[in-house]
């Protein structure tokens, strides 16, 4: 029987176990999609990649996504924590660019390398669509929040770089904390859209360093709360920039993550608008947490 090597790392980590961890599978060609979803949903993290050839096609590496549930044709964190194993375990030397084939189309990850080992990795999203607002006292409710914890300055938003995500800004940290969806509620408002995850964030962070705190809420995919999201935070990249939340067409900010779960992330922002579109790049540090073969 085969056995089919992967690694686990933390994305978006400054340590180990913090952060976001995510499975990778190597040289993963010879696998069905069933294999993978089936492998996914054992692996049981938020998403487990496969690095379908350790040669480049296109100028890129074909790689697939799957949550424990379904396939994605984008996501953050793996992006970010596949072009590292690919960069570590394939590559093998200091390159500046890692490009990933998905299901969104190519996505490059850029390494800025510290005494000659990765630093920080940047992946560059595709440019946001920004869709329908909604109400603030149904997104209130689903949320379990008062109305007046919602900053009503900005729009509750469907923003997209790949996958759909309602964005809703919320005053406080304390708001933050308290949210708790109400999953009838939540079903009932994704029902007939497309987006099905919500984001919610403020202005008043943790640790004082930072520039915003965010919970992500994916209870529809199977994550009740997930940790760090780089696809959902290169929505709220583009969100920030578009309604210029900082007073300002450009951002370059630090995120944090996952303080309300004990993971806690972090995750850096950049984005700026030129002319009808908006650049938007997401960046976070990966450690490898630990090898193995799987059957």
């Amino acid at each position: 029987m085969k056995r089919h090597a992967f690694y686990i790392v933390d994305v978006f980590a400054e340590q180990k176990y913090a952060g976001n961890q995510l499975g990778v599978f190597r040289d993963a060609k010879g696998l069905s999609g069933e294999e993978m979803q089936r492998f996914a949903k054992e692996m049981n993290y938020s998403e487990t990649t496969f690095i379908l050839s350790e040669t480049e096609r296109d100028g890129g590496y074909d790689v697939r996504i799957f949550t424990p549930e379904s396939e994605l044709p984008f996501a953050g964190h793996p992006t970010l924590g596949t072009a590292f194993v690919i960069q570590q375990e394939i590559i093998r030397e200091p390159v500046e660019k890692v490009v990933l084939n998905l299901g969104v189309g190519q996505i490059p990850v850029t390494f800025k390398y510290s005494a000659g080992q990765v630093d920080i990795g940047w992946m560059k999203q595709v440019n946001p669509t920004f869709g329908q607002n909604f109400d603030i006292q149904v997104i209130s409710e689903v949320l379990g929040v008062k109305q007046t914890d919602i900053d009503d300055r900005f729009p509750i938003q469907d923003v997209s770089t790949g996958v759909p995500i309602i964005v809703a800004p919320l005053k406080t940290l304390t708001a933050v904390k308290q949210a708790q969806i109400d999953k009838s509620k939540c079903l009932k408002l994704i029902k007939d859209i497309q987006a099905k995850t919500i984001l919610i964030f403020c202005p008043e962070p943790y640790s004082k360093e930072n520039d915003l705190n965010v919970r992500f809420f994916a209870d529809y995919l199977g994550v009740p709360e997930d940790p760090a999201t780089g696809s959902a935070n290169g929505c709220l990249a583009g969100y920030l920039v578009k309604h210029r939340y900082f007073g300002k067409h450009r951002i370059d900010i630090r995120v944090e993550q996952g303080y309300e779960i004990g993971r806690p992330s972090l995750l850096y922002l950049r984005a700026e608008a030129k002319g009808e579109e908006i650049d938007v790049f997401v960046g976070g540090k990966t450690i490898m947490v630990a090898k193995g073969e799987f059957v």
